[in-house]
């Protein structure tokens, strides 16, 4: 009786996290839990986003990306959407558009063709507007993205970090990008397939889906980068394990006289000579295809830029496209690697922004070279070292750079987020805070 009280009397809250934390340290299936996971996710993006368009609209508030037709699909394709939506209905200009000064203005040359592609052609099938067939394609691209991040981490990992990953990622302070008209959730979908398929070995699928991530969003050089790490860590595995494999016949020697019946032949190492040295063959066609599969998808990454200068006209199209978003930031500059983040970071910090990129990048370093973020294979730190390099080299950071850092996920399956359950639930506690926060601050005082 007492216990009975005790239950009618536990909180609604309590009773949540309960649940929550059975589900996820239940039993998984690599179609249902991320599924799950991903459906619940919605529902909690969805209320925060409904609730936030309904008090706005109510209360006559005005969002940062103005929509003349306002509406809650219009509501969730606001600010770069836009873009987008010229793409999907009227492709792309041959003319860059300029100021008064000839100076490049931001133009849909800065966003890459597949995702308004995918969104025209169920335009053309269902006769729905971009916003509705833009937030429908990302919302069924986000549940991929959930599954295949799953088995990414599966992969890698085990069961428990892949249900604690995903559900990290899907609830997380950017979980709301996964249903809003971006293009971010296929770009998720393709790198994740692409990430599984390198651990699994299926280096063709790699380049296909490298080649289409390519022209969904930038950033796929670091998959070309963990291609090569792949490369350089089996080559190595292969010759170590071929010189111990060698040490291990030569101790057993060659037997003497005619072999017992069952007995290995002349020369062959002994039952347990296989094992030292752990040897993975590495043929070389498999060689031949990593390597293939890495240059293709480097090429693919780097096309863009030579699509948008061949269509315009103009040498260096694409890079004055994106410099036109740095204007309202740090005014007119020429782009040199590696340093958009000293730049951004002293001219609104002045020296202690430098300061603070610098202690920002050791902790980068340090994190990235934890021994349980090792532990997720070098296929997975290869890849979000070569991406966390790509963006230092060439992105200007400012408010996107939560959205942008969304394809380092795997390493959600860590000890920093998952070595209790307690972390792991405080993680998953805090995303949904920060989801609500952040949904609040974009639409009302800048973008994603």
């Amino acid at each position: 009786m007492t216990d009975l009280l005790e239950t009618t009397r536990a909180s609604a809250p309590t009773r949540l996290h309960r649940t929550v934390t059975a589900v996820l340290e239940a039993r998984s299936s690599r179609w249902t839990t991320p599924l799950l996971l991903w459906l619940a996710s919605r529902v909690v993006s969805t209320l925060l986003l409904g609730t936030v368009y309904l008090l706005a609209t109510a209360n006559g508030w005005h969002f940062a990306s103005y929509r003349r037709d306002p509406s809650f699909a219009t509501f969730s394709g606001s600010w770069d959407a836009s873009f987008y939506r010229t793409i999907a209905e009227h492709g792309y200009p041959h003319d860059l558009p300029t100021d008064g000064s000839g100076h490049v203005v931001p133009n849909p040359w800065a966003f890459l063709p597949v995702f308004p592609g995918v969104v025209r052609a169920v335009m053309s099938v269902t006769g729905a507007s971009f916003w509705v067939a833009g937030v429908l394609v990302a919302t069924v691209c986000g549940a991929g993205a959930c599954v295949v991040l799953f088995r990414l981490v599966l992969a890698v990992a085990d069961a428990r970090r892949a249900r604690w990953a995903t559900a990290l990622f899907a609830f997380g302070a950017t979980g709301y990008l996964l249903q809003v008209a971006y293009a971010e959730s296929m770009f998720l979908l393709l790198l994740f397939g692409a990430l599984l398929a390198l651990v699994r070995r299926r280096y063709w699928l790699v380049a296909v889906l490298g080649v289409v991530a390519a022209f969904t969003r930038p950033g796929v050089l670091a998959l070309a980068v963990a291609l090569a790490v792949h490369l350089v860590v089996r080559w190595v595995a292969d010759r170590r394990g071929s010189a111990a494999q060698g040490a291990a016949r030569a101790v057993a020697g060659p037997v003497v006289g005619p072999p017992a019946v069952g007995a290995p032949l002349v020369g062959a190492p002994a039952v347990d000579a296989p094992a030292v040295g752990g040897r993975d063959p590495f043929p070389w066609r498999e060689r031949v295809a990593v390597v293939v599969a890495g240059l293709v998808v480097a090429a693919a990454g780097l096309a863009w830029p030579v699509v948008a200068s061949a269509v315009t006209g103009r040498p260096g199209a694409y890079l004055d496209t994106e410099l036109s978003w740095w204007v309202g930031f740090v005014g007119r500059v020429d782009f040199t690697p590696l340093t958009p983040w000293f730049l951004m970071a002293g001219r609104w910090l002045g020296p202690a922004g430098l300061v603070l990129v610098v202690v920002v990048l050791a902790g980068t370093a340090w994190f990235l070279g934890r021994r349980d973020v090792r532990a997720l294979g070098p296929e997975v730190l290869g890849f979000v070292i070569a991406y966390v390099a790509y963006l230092v080299a060439v992105f200007l950071p400012q408010q996107s750079l939560p959205r942008l850092l969304m394809p380092a996920a795997p390493l959600l399956g860590s000890d920093v987020f998952l070595a209790t359950r307690r972390r792991a639930v405080g993680w998953l506690v805090t995303g949904v805070c920060l989801q609500a926060v952040a949904v609040v601050l974009l639409w009302f005082l800048g973008f994603p």
